[in-house]
């Protein structure tokens, strides 16, 4: 017997894949967390029913969350990633050789614990001497920081359940604080042909907090509708005038120095959406 697992992404639509078969499941203490094994996407780990990362895609994302505002800060040494339990995106900060320190805030240390087993080429990284990890609400972490963190990354779930309150303005208002005079944040925002309404919101409370606000896109496969942006808000530098002596070398499989410019051309119904 064939078995499948659906990702309704929205009422009428899904993404499906082919298991080999179910590594593990749990109901954590915050979300039902699934780990299973495809016939094509390889390990993938599943959150209350939605696709978080796949071995097989997994580094789109976590290298655009990561490099983008990492290149664009001329000498990131503190950094924090709120959620990304994962460890992905720890995973790319530490290939930039200015980062002193990277923290991560996760509040499910289950998430960490089975990315850890199955995932080991994605959270690797996470025991690493210049890593902190804890387990603990990134809400309130920014909340309880200020004027600490060169560059903040907000690797969330869609905004479902603990992650309802990193899609507010009060939390953006919070990283503002929480980061350095010449900061940058990125937060990940959902795709643009079924969470229109979300993007626009973000983009709108961003932009009264931060003077440089920026959206751009990438391609991940199995996140609803494949086209996936990112929202980088700024307090000084423009990701758009990186110069390119700043580009150093990296080992990555999607973001090059060309992509890095090129993400923030959007579609017109994306810049259409954002009144860009």
């Amino acid at each position: 017997m064939e078995l499948w697992f659906t990702e309704k992404q929205t009422e009428n639509f899904g993404i499906t894949a082919k298991i080999k078969r179910t590594l593990h499941t749990e109901q954590t203490e915050f979300q039902k967390l699934d780990m299973v094994e495809t016939e094509e996407f390889g390990n993938m780990l599943i959150l209350d029913g939605m696709v978080m990362t796949t071995q097989k895609d997994e580094f789109v994302y976590h290298e655009m969350v990561a490099h983008v505002p990492l290149f664009t800060h001329p000498n990131p040494e503190n950094v924090l990633v709120v959620g990304g339990g994962d460890g992905g995106v720890i995973r790319e900060v530490l290939k930039h050789p200015s980062v002193k320190k990277a923290t991560l805030v996760e509040i499910d240390g289950k998430v960490i614990e089975y990315s850890k087993k199955y995932l080991p080429e994605i959270a690797g990284k996470l025991d690493d001497p210049r890593v902190e990890v804890k387990v603990d609400d990134g809400f309130m972490h920014i909340a309880q920081s200020e004027n600490e963190y060169d560059v903040i990354m907000v690797d969330s779930t869609e905004p479902v359940g603990p992650a309802v309150s990193l899609f507010t303005k009060g939390f953006y208002a919070g990283i503002a604080k929480a980061l350095k005079e010449d900061g940058i944040f990125v937060a990940q925002t959902d795709n643009p042909w079924f969470k229109a309404d979300l993007i626009k919101n973000v983009q709108r409370d961003v932009r009264e907090i931060f003077p440089i606000t920026r959206l751009y896109i990438a391609n991940i496969p199995t996140y609803p509708s494949g086209m996936w942006t990112f929202t980088i808000g700024s307090k000084k530098y423009d990701p758009l005038e990186v110069s390119d002596e700043r580009f150093h070398d990296i080992d990555t499989k999607y973001y090059t120095k060309e992509l890095h410019k090129a993400c923030f051309v959007l579609p017109k119904f994306v810049k259409d959406l954002i009144g860009d």
